[in-house]
């Protein structure tokens, strides 16, 4: 398979990248290196420092025999887009290219305007290309579990069948996000939508849960591979975050009554699934739906698990409630389909002690670049 990775430098991306070039396929990865400079001028770098992607990419070559090729550009930009898939004439194009963060989404108006162009523009500039120069390659888009909300009523996948004054039809399921990022995956969607109904595109739109963890198969290799990993108040996903405030000494930071509930997956499982779907690929004119994650968790539950773990291993772990910085429902019903991904053989990996365990000992090696500033709320929805 020729595998074009918008996106590669990222949390997601980079392990995408190694995983399918160690299975022999053939990949070419995209960046501009946007998500390092937002956490550069919002003083939220990771707390492992990755190399350059050229430098990580000569690395994984020399310990593995495998190449990777490296396109330094910006994906929202058309003109380099088309020619990249015009000349590299992809069968998937992997969409990870968009600033990932909520809280930067709702820092100000620079922040939001950047999160709209930047997030829009590469959708747009992929389904243009893909149209124009490889009509039959098969888009894996990286949705969010965020664009649905927390709807009074089960979560289908992706689409729900509506019975309204006698008469039947299907449409993707209402969204309601509660960032403008996750405004802007709701977006996304429509965009595919319509190009798949008017030009007959495949794409898969995956519904993606936040993420945790370090490690996969390939960044064990060498720690010089190892994927950025955020644990600040704008990036950090929340279990990354707690994994690392136990480790510094920091009371875990529970927004608000913390029954806010979602589902949760590791790193792993993330490379799992973009390559499942990558296998099975939707049909022409399909926009495929598959809701990514294992298993669900309310903060309370999260913040708990982290506090037990983190004492059995002597760190002394405390949790503290905050206002909530977010406007979002703190208790409420939530209840989504997830069948899809394990129809197609996802096997997960869950959050066990031994994997809380593992990330606690990890994170400890770093102990001291870890930043207390960059810990506290700092971005506020209501303001």
């Amino acid at each position: 398979m020729r595998l074009l990775i918008l996106g590669g430098d990222g949390y997601l991306g980079w392990p995408t990248a190694m995983h399918f070039a160690a299975g022999g396929h053939e990949v070419c990865l995209v960046d501009n290196y946007l998500r390092r400079r937002i956490c550069l001028e919002t003083n939220s770098e990771p707390l492992i420092n990755p190399p350059s992607l050229h430098d990580r990419v000569a690395l994984f070559g020399a310990l593995t025999g495998r190449q990777i090729e490296v396109a330094i550009g910006d994906c929202a930009d058309y003109e380099f887009l088309s020619s990249l898939v015009q000349r590299f004439q992809p069968d998937t194009l992997v969409h990870y290219a968009e600033q990932p963060s909520a809280p930067y989404s709702m820092l100000d108006y620079q922040a939001a305007r950047l999160t709209l162009d930047n997030n829009l523009g590469v959708t747009f500039s992929a389904i243009w290309a893909v149209k124009e120069h490889a009509p039959s390659c098969h888009i894996v888009k990286l949705g969010t579990m965020g664009e649905y909300g927390t709807p009074n009523i089960d979560i289908e996948e992706g689409w729900i069948s509506i019975e309204h004054k006698g008469r039947q039809d299907t449409f993707l399921f209402p969204r309601q996000a509660g960032s403008l990022y996750h405004t802007t995956k709701v977006l996304d969607t429509d965009l595919l939508w319509f190009y798949v109904r008017t030009h007959g595109l495949r794409v898969t739109d995956l519904m993606q849960g936040p993420v945790y963890g370090l490690r996969t198969a390939e960044t064990n290799l060498d720690p010089r591979l190892t994927t950025i990993f955020n644990y600040d108040d704008i990036f950090g996903t929340v279990v990354n975050r707690f994994v690392t405030q136990a480790v510094a000494g920091i009371p875990l930071t529970v927004y608000g009554k913390g029954g806010q509930t979602r589902g949760y997956l590791n790193l792993k499982d993330t490379i799992q699934c973009v390559a499942l779907a990558a296998n099975t690929p939707a049909d022409q004119g399909q926009l495929r739906v598959l809701n990514q994650f294992t298993e669900s968790f309310s903060v309370n539950q999260l913040a708990e698990r982290i506090c037990r773990v983190g004492n059995s291993l002597g760190l002394e772990v405390k949790i503290e409630t905050l206002e909530n910085p977010r406007k979002e429902l703190e208790e409420h019903y939530y209840n989504p389909a997830h069948s899809g991904l394990l129809a197609l053989g996802l096997q997960p990996h869950y959050l066990t002690d031994e994997v809380a365990t593992d990330m606690l000992q990890t994170v400890m090696r770093h102990r001291e670049a870890i930043d207390p500033r960059k810990i506290q709320p700092r971005v506020f929805w209501k303001r």
